[in-house]
């Protein structure tokens, strides 16, 4: 074979073998940050700033799409085609099922510090102005006169959360009995007149349509609600138990392989962790990793006495006990 042809035969070869490789050289002028459905207003202010900064450290100019939903349903939409570039959920285990797929690495969890979870927050109470049916803990919720607003379990993080914060909350009050912290979460579940798919779908039950007495949603969006309708209609309870909640992010590996923004894609979720975004983050009432930026806004943040998810086995134990089918949840909603 003569040397040209030797040289497209093995040009040829190279591209056959390597297109994620090509596409890194040819890096896409925008990114697809896929999340949770009550992080828009957040990331549409994390977003510019991450901007400002890429560009001063000599990257190219830009564009972040966002995609907000119920964070379970954004992972099945990843699954069918959605090509997200990175995700920022606010559940472990719907990163860890684009793991399972091969979506996103395997090891997702030691990409970035403290377990990928660059901010966190906990379920907190939103009550009409004035408090004026006296909620004050957990316990309230149960109560027969008390109407409660949460997500689905079963379609958003949010709602895990705030069932598995009811759940640790009865655990303690009736000191490890199950069946005693099983027939708590069956009354609380009775008062709940409506599952919307997702937190923001919640919040709108019971904001605009004034529905319940209550609404459980992460302690963010307690103070969003506070600060985009106004004090002098809602109060905050921040119950003294709760669940952390960690908000775990990844790189979409098949997806950001392919188009070649494996770089702006890592850069983007390190930058979570920078000073400067944990500031925003804090400003927003997430709680921040940041020592610095923590104890700036420590101020805003009760102390909370918070269990994690390893009460109850880690999150494996959680799906098949509590939310696969037929699981505890089925079982109580069911007897509402």
């Amino acid at each position: 074979m003569f040397p040209r042809f030797r040289s497209l035969a093995a040009l040829a070869a190279m591209m056959l073998a390597a297109p994620g490789a090509m596409a890194q050289d040819k890096a896409p002028g925008d990114l697809l940050n896929v999340s949770y459905d009550i992080a828009r207003e957040l990331f549409q202010q994390v977003n510019p700033a991450f901007q400002a900064s890429w560009s001063k450290s000599g990257g190219a100019a830009v564009e972040i799409k966002q995609s907000h939903a119920g964070s379970s349903k954004q992972a099945r939409a990843i699954l069918e085609g959605l090509p997200a570039d990175v995700v920022t959920f606010n559940q472990v285990t719907d990163v860890q099922a684009l793991a399972d797929r091969g979506f996103v690495r395997k090891d997702w969890q030691g990409a970035f510090p403290h377990g990928a979870s660059p901010y966190y927050s906990l379920p907190a109470f939103v009550v009409r102005k004035g408090n004026p049916k006296g909620i004050k803990s957990w316990e309230d919720l149960a109560r027969p006169d008390v109407k409660v607003v949460f997500p689905n379990p079963k379609t958003s993080g949010n709602g895990r959360y705030t069932y598995l914060a009811a759940y640790a909350f009865a655990l303690e009050k009736f000191k490890g009995d199950h069946t005693q912290a099983k027939d708590f979460i069956k009354k609380l579940v009775a008062n709940v007149p409506v599952f919307d798919t997702g937190g923001r779908g919640a919040t709108t039950t019971f904001v605009e349509r004034a529905t319940g007495d209550v609404l459980v949603t992460f302690e963010a969006e307690v103070n969003g609600v506070l600060k985009e309708f106004g004090t002098d209609k809602f109060d905050t309870v921040v119950p003294a138990v709760s669940v952390l909640a960690e908000f775990p992010v990844a790189v979409v590996d098949k997806v950001a392989t392919k188009r070649g923004s494996q770089k702006l894609a890592t850069a983007y979720l390190t930058y979570l962790y920078s000073d400067e975004a944990q500031e925003i983050l804090a400003k927003n009432y997430y709680r921040v990793r940041s020592d610095k930026v923590a104890r700036k806004f420590a101020a805003q943040f009760p102390d909370v006495r918070l269990y994690t998810i390893e009460l109850f086995g880690g999150w494996d134990n959680i799906q098949k006990i509590h939310f696969a089918e037929g699981g505890t949840f089925d079982q109580v909603f069911e007897k509402r």
